[in-house]
């Protein structure tokens, strides 16, 4: 049991001064007045040292644990060993719920990596599945994107959403030509990055790709329609057209990740759907593609979510950038990170702010002498899991 004090607390309204929260067991026990405290003599009492007190952060898309795994493209680590090594790392960041955004590939047309291989993508999602019940220290979840040329890969997909193994799914399409690659010369350009090749060999590669069959529009509906049965939020990925989006709609879909311009988020969030940018995307200044920019995004209020996409330090230095250089609510960049995802995915009633009955994930952010924030407790599911001090 414990009280942490000394905070400014980021609520789901407003930072509030000079209040506590009380934590029992995993729940969120009170948020009393600090004048109160002594009513709680029997807690232990947690000194956030005038930092903030948020709720932890929800990270509803990240391919992060490919890279633990797979460091590099002949080297396969133990699963297990992964999972448990990108956790201590992400609850670094303030990550306690995280959606392992695992790519269903048939082909990335990129690079190979070992991860990607169906065997290995099943195999990870056992492994992820198997946290829930072995010891592990934040919640993970799977968000299974599936990119449509996967044909293949189809009754796997649906065995592991009836098996409540998968809680979110999107649909990608890195067809070159639209979408986050609707700039050819872009395409061409990230190919060659990965692989040495000429122009010619790098125009067959396209070619190939904009040529590859996909999965019909009612399959998707269909796979979609298991989803949902299984409360399972949709998503759609890289929209680039206005137009797309009262199709993706239809399916189900209420949740448009890295919309590539701002006038696509813009109408996706007069739809109704929920807008995502990465973070990492505010700290360098725009996209690595050539799409929309978060921040300017951020500043027209196109954008609800901010995920971490491939750089999980990013959802906490994005936040205080918003508000430190673009002059953004510190307030409402919060809730970016931890009560809209939630929403989006729909585990709000559970976690994803500071309320009276939720659970405890919880964590304390200090700013450092240079400026930089960085989080030096966390909780989740009312238990203590890590403590740092600075020196």
């Amino acid at each position: 049991m414990y009280v942490l004090t000394n905070g400014q607390l980021i609520m789901e309204d407003q930072i509030l001064q000079r209040h506590a929260v009380v934590i029992k067991n995993d729940r969120i026990q009170a948020i009393i007045p600090e004048g109160d405290l002594a009513n709680f003599s029997d807690y232990t009492i947690i000194n956030a040292q005038g930092g903030y007190i948020s709720p932890g952060f929800v990270d509803i898309h990240s391919d992060y644990i490919e890279g633990i795994i797979s460091p590099r493209p002949t080297s396969l680590m133990d699963f297990n060993m992964g999972i448990r090594e990108a956790e201590r790392i992400l609850i670094s960041h303030g990550i306690t719920t995280m959606f392992h955004s695992l790519s269903i590939y048939k082909d990335d047309g990129f690079s190979h990596k070992p991860i990607r291989n169906p065997q290995n993508v099943n195999r990870l999602i056992d492994a992820i599945n198997d946290t829930h019940t072995s010891e592990h220290l934040i919640r993970n979840r799977m968000h299974a994107r599936f990119e449509i040329d996967n044909i293949e890969a189809v009754d796997q997909f649906i065995r592991n959403i009836q098996e409540e193994k998968v809680h979110l799914i999107s649909f990608m399409d890195h067809t070159p030509g639209q979408g986050q690659y609707r700039n050819l010369e872009i395409y061409r350009e990230t190919l060659k990055g990965f692989r040495s090749m000429s122009n010619a060999e790098a125009n067959v590669m396209i070619a190939e790709s904009i040529n590859k069959e996909k999965i019909t529009l009612d399959q998707i509906k269909d796979i979609a329609q298991i989803a949902l049965a299984n409360n399972i939020a949709i998503a759609s990925h890289d929209d680039d057209e206005i137009e797309k989006l009262s199709l993706v709609k239809s399916y189900g879909t209420t949740i448009s990740e890295f919309p590539t311009t701002i006038e696509v988020a813009r109408e996706a969030k007069a739809l109704g759907l929920w807008t995502i940018a990465g973070a990492p995307n505010v700290l360098l200044g725009g996209s690595h593609s050539g799409n929309l920019s978060a921040a300017e995004a951020i500043q027209e209020e196109t954008i609800d979510i901010l995920c971490s996409d491939y750089y999980p330090a990013s959802l906490l230095h994005s936040i205080f950038k918003l508000s430190d250089d673009y002059g953004q609510d510190l307030h409402e960049m919060f809730q970016l990170v931890t009560l809209n995802p939630a929403k989006a995915v729909r585990i709000d009633d559970q976690i994803g702010s500071i309320r009276e009955g939720k659970k405890a994930d919880i964590i304390i952010i200090e700013k450092m002498d240079d400026g930089f924030p960085m989080v030096t407790t966390s909780i989740v599911d009312g238990k203590l899991i890590t403590r740092t001090m600075y020196r």
